[in-house]
């Protein structure tokens, strides 16, 4: 049962890993510090934050946003360490709030792996503060405890680090609000309400509705738990918050007058991104073309802001993310509204039993259910109208792509050319929402990669409802890592990128053949026991040589013949032919791989691996899940949607990947790789 705490309660905590859920209603900076036992932090190397999210069992958000999830892991922590302090601050230099107290209080909750909250508080009595500790887990006699601590800064971060004794305090400030600088303009804000802003009587964040902060429900999290999309967060929305709907939130539902925030007449969507900012001067972005009177603004490819085309059309495919996730929240959140409203003035209809019978009840009855259908049917049309919209803006916006972001049935790949630069994102397939099946958003990933990807080929429906076997998903999945294998190969220049394949029962050669005929592997496909683990030791010692490298300030000492390029693992078909050996250095890489230019592809079922247990839970943790057949899995912790995702894959009977591959493999010869 959830422990609701007040300032300075404590709860026992049950485990060691846990989660911290925060929900501040406003973007927010979290980071938290690691103090002795009197609380006295003794470094900059003792304070996570945006531009150092990591720690020894500490690792908090990359950016400010409305909400957050801090991963703790006690048992990892140093044992000079007896506090662990939760901060949060305000950014500085946005035009957000300046004070805690012009927004909502600040909810944090301490959850258990599998989301059950073990202790949550509100922040609440704060006003001037820009700066607050949150929440402290402290050791006590060998175990730990949480406190509701809610102690307040005027004088914001710089006061609270200065107040834990840090020796630079106000220098370390100032480098964290640089760091979110740059990422301030794509935090998303907290989208309206769906009904008046409280917290449940149970004490759990708000559940359900479009303006509540919902959990992610896979690992997709751009800077550690994403979000569909892009693998930063985007920038504000193009047009501000979302328009309020008919009957919804934002409109009174006695007068069915609109409130003063509701645009008037309800416009069409601006396409000139008022809000969109950038941390240098933007590029000028192409005019748009007049519109005809009465008609919305025509869509331009590449009107967002940006030094480069490339840099636009990514911000521009982040606003569109945006706009559909926030028009749909919208009308989620209208039609919540005509429920509630339907279901009240049904009871009141009820109360009576004098109305239960008669024509009274039944003319109350159809009344309520007449009204229930005007107002979705408003909200409606307004979500067809925006949508229409987007259509329209990725009509234009699609076949501007350049290769990294494009379809692979995209006329830009008959165009193909070895490219000199590495391209700032690449396309890992599809979003959509069922409300706005007519409209897919591209999933664009920063460049290089933060994570690795799992293709999971379990067993599993498809949107359709067809069901395909074990046999088809492990085939599918490993065309599926196939195609983005092979996007990986042609975006980056000749040389720079090597893909090595462990295929230890040799059963992916037919998926695998476009690979394998064009030359572009940097070996064979590693087969056997014996196979993968010669891959494995050779991909491991290669992470500990840079590491070393790296940490010793000498980059330049690699020993000579080292490939520095960019390295990918394709694991097929996990766990058949791995021991516990291979186990434990496939969980290396993906952990310490990423930061030294090696990633990890894996094409498994997670249910064939279960006889490992609880030991591979991190591994897939750690890996952006993915599915080669369409699936809703992936969360979106802003508005609370499953967005679902669709791979992007060669279409059938194209020869367009052999002949990408083919003119990589001999910009490679070339170039003596």
């Amino acid at each position: 049962m959830t422990a609701e705490l007040t300032r300075g309660q404590n709860h026992p905590l049950p485990r060691a890993r846990l989660e911290i859920r925060v929900s501040a209603g406003t973007p927010v900076v979290a980071g938290a510090t690691l103090g002795d036992e009197n609380g006295t932090v003794h470094g900059d190397e003792r304070v996570a934050h945006p531009g150092a999210p990591t720690l020894p069992g500490l690792e908090v958000s990359r950016q400010a946003a409305a909400d957050h999830r801090l991963a703790v892991d006690l048992d990892a922590v140093s044992d000079e360490v007896h506090r662990v302090s939760v901060l949060l601050a305000l950014p500085v230099g946005g035009r957000g709030p300046a004070r805690f107290g012009a927004v909502a209080a600040p909810f944090v909750a301490v959850t258990d792996l599998d989301g059950d909250e073990v202790a949550s508080y509100t922040v609440t009595g704060l006003e001037a503060e820009s700066a607050v500790v949150a929440l402290e887990l402290y050791r006590r006699q060998g175990a730990w405890k949480v406190r509701a601590v809610g102690q307040g800064y005027a004088g914001g971060l710089a006061e609270l680090l200065a107040d834990q004794k840090l020796p630079r305090a106000h220098q370390l400030a100032a480098s964290i609000h640089e760091a979110v600088t740059s990422g301030l303009a794509r935090s998303i804000p907290a989208p309206p309400a769906a009904a008046p802003a409280h917290r449940p009587d149970h004490g759990t964040a708000p559940q359900g509705g479009p303006g509540a902060p919902v959990p992610p429900a896979s690992p997709y999290d751009p800077q550690g738990a994403s979000a569909p999309g892009p693998q930063t967060p985007g920038a504000p929305g193009r047009h501000g918050a979302p328009q309020p709907y008919p009957g919804g939130p934002g409109e009174p539902a006695a007068t069915g007058q609109p409130s003063a925030s509701a645009p008037a007449g309800g416009g069409p969507i601006d396409y000139s991104h008022p809000r969109r900012q950038t941390t240098a001067p933007p590029s000028p972005p192409p005019a748009a073309p007049p519109a005809e009177p009465g008609q919305p603004a025509r869509p331009v490819a590449g009107d967002a802001t940006g030094w480069s085309m490339e840099e636009r059309l990514y911000n521009q495919v982040w606003g569109m993310f945006e706009d559909l996730a926030r028009t749909t929240a919208a009308y989620r959140s209208a039609v919540d509204f005509a429920d509630s409203r339907m279901e009240k003035e049904l009871d009141q209809a009820l109360s009576d039993p004098r109305s239960r019978i008669g024509g009274q009840g039944d003319a109350a009855r159809e009344a309520a259910r007449a009204r229930h259908g005007r107002l979705v049917s408003q909200a409606r049309e307004v979500l067809d109208r925006d949508v229409a919209q987007l259509v329209a803006e990725a009509e234009v916006v699609e076949p501007a792509l350049p290769t990294a972001f494009a379809r692979w049935d995209n006329p830009v790949w008959h165009a193909y050319r070895v490219p000199m630069e590495i391209p700032m994102a690449l396309r890992l397939g599809d979003l959509h929402l069922p409300e706005a099946d007519r409209i897919r958003i591209p999933m664009l990933i920063r460049l290089p990669l933060e994570r690795g990807l799992w293709i999971d080929s379990g067993r599993s429906a498809s949107l359709d409802g067809s069901f395909a076997d074990s046999h088809e998903m492990r085939r599918l999945g490993l065309e599926t890592a196939v195609a983005h294998a092979a996007r990986l190969l042609a975006i980056y220049p000749a040389g720079e990128f090597t893909v090595h394949v462990i295929d230890p029962a040799g059963s992916g050669a037919q998926a695998l053949a476009p690979l394998v005929r064009s030359g572009v592997l940097a070996a064979p496909p590693a087969q056997g026991a014996a196979g993968a683990a010669d891959v494995l030791a050779r991909l491991t010692q290669r992470v500990d040589l840079v590491q070393m490298a790296l940490r010793g300030g000498a980059p330049d000492a690699l020993p000579p013949g080292l490939d520095t390029s960019q390295q990918l693992l394709i694991v097929n078909d996990f766990p058949h032919g791995f021991d516990d050996r291979a186990v434990n250095q496939l969980r290396y890489l993906a952990d310490e791989g990423p930061a030294v230019g090696v990633h990890l592809m894996m094409v498994a079922d997670r249910e064939e691996s279960a006889g490992f247990g609880p030991l591979l839970d991190p591994l897939w943790r750690s890996l952006l899940r993915l599915t080669p057949v369409a699936d809703d899995h992936l969360a979106d912790p802003w508005v609370g949607h499953a967005w679902t995702y669709e791979p992007s894959l060669v279409p059938p009977g194209s020869q367009v990947l052999q002949q990408v591959l083919s003119q990589v493999a001999a910009a490679r010869r070339s170039w003596g790789r």
